[in-house]
């Protein structure tokens, strides 16, 4: 069986904000820091994709308004 590589990587931005949680719960005052851009990095890919898919279907939705018309 063939394993999809994007289904892989779907799971790589809920990681990312899963270690970052646990990593600013349980380490010391001091090294929580670090784990801020870890989770943030999640964050933002997640929302990348949201927006990238809903611009893309309402450039689908004009593209379909415009040849129908026509």
């Amino acid at each position: 069986m063939k394993i999809n590589k994007r289904f892989i990587l779907s799971f790589v931005a809920p990681f990312m904000i899963i270690l970052s949680a646990t990593g600013l719960i349980f380490r010391e005052n001091s090294k929580k820091i670090f784990y801020l851009p870890i989770g943030l990095m999640g964050i933002v890919i997640i929302l990348e994709r949201g927006i990238s898919r809903q611009l893309d279907r309402k450039n689908i939705l004009k593209k379909d308004k415009f040849l129908s018309k026509s």
